[in-house]
């Protein structure tokens, strides 16, 4: 039985502050992270050998260790990425990719469900519409993480697809879930943040209007901070498509969203004219 001030736990600000039977249950993979501190200092080596049995994947430790062990940068993102791949795999070639994702986007562990983002992704009997179709799940997910992980696991796919992608996208610009529509944005961003640029939409991103027009006064900070930096990302590359879609929006909508949205899209150009 769980303490409940561990299950109600904040989180530390530092990884040091992190109560040592909190890191164990961390790493057994019995509790959830609460914050970015606690995200990033799971061992994931020891999250996924504590796990990994439990859901029939024994074996798998075989293929994913002496990776996890060559890796030169540990972080929790390239570990997620490593164990990510070389789980598809393993379960490509066993014939249990539908099974493992399912058990992983059910675990109590959010580590767990953001190795499922590379099932999902890496999966090539399925079309771009079919991945991202399935990929709500993870999208609308409660952790911050596994929402994060899902939109860099996709984004090579989207990249490829990327006229279908956005068509796609487009729609979920209505959804009541602001981390659905949040997503549109995060996934499409011409730069994006520890990802691939999109260099179609650095030069070219008009190609996004039917994204980003529908979430110009979103309600949602959550989804109004990621368009106006998705907009930021642009006036790097395209100043003037964001000076002039700017000049649009004031004109069309000065709701107090939309210009909370501009004045972030405007940092870098703002930025340059006092240089």
């Amino acid at each position: 039985m769980i303490k409940a001030e561990i299950l109600d736990r904040k989180g530390a600000k530092k990884v040091q502050d992190i109560p040592k039977d909190v890191l164990e249950l961390l790493n057994k993979g019995e509790i959830a992270t609460v914050n970015l501190t606690e995200w990033l200092a799971v061992d994931q080596k020891e999250l996924i050998e504590h796990t990994f049995p439990a859901i029939a994947l024994t074996k798998a430790l075989e293929r994913i260790n002496p990776h996890l062990t060559k890796l030169k940068n540990n972080s929790a993102m390239n570990s997620i990425k490593v164990i990510g791949k070389e789980l598809f795999e393993y379960c490509f070639e066993h014939g249990s990719v539908e099974p493992t994702f399912t058990k992983l986007i059910s675990h109590k562990a959010d580590i767990l469900r953001c190795y499922a983002s590379y099932l999902l992704a890496l999966n090539e009997d399925l079309d771009i519409e079919a991945k991202l179709k399935r990929s709500q799940e993870l999208v609308s997910d409660s952790h911050f993480g596994v929402r994060e992980v899902i939109w860099m696991a996709l984004r090579p796919e989207v990249e490829k697809h990327l006229s279908i992608a956005i068509r796609i996208l487009s729609k979920w610009t209505q959804s009541e879930d602001e981390n659905i529509r949040r997503f549109t944005t995060e996934v499409t961003r011409p730069r994006g943040v520890w990802c691939k640029h999109l260099d179609s939409l650095k030069e070219k991103p008009e190609q996004a209007l039917s994204i980003l027009a529908p979430l110009m006064s979103d309600s949602s900070k959550y989804v109004r901070d990621s368009v106006g930096n998705w907009l930021n990302d642009a006036s790097k590359s395209s100043p003037d498509f964001v000076k002039e879609f700017c000049n649009t929006w004031e004109k069309k909508s000065a709701t107090k969203e939309t210009l909370y949205i501009l004045k972030r899209a405007k940092r870098t150009l703002e930025k340059k004219e006092t240089l």
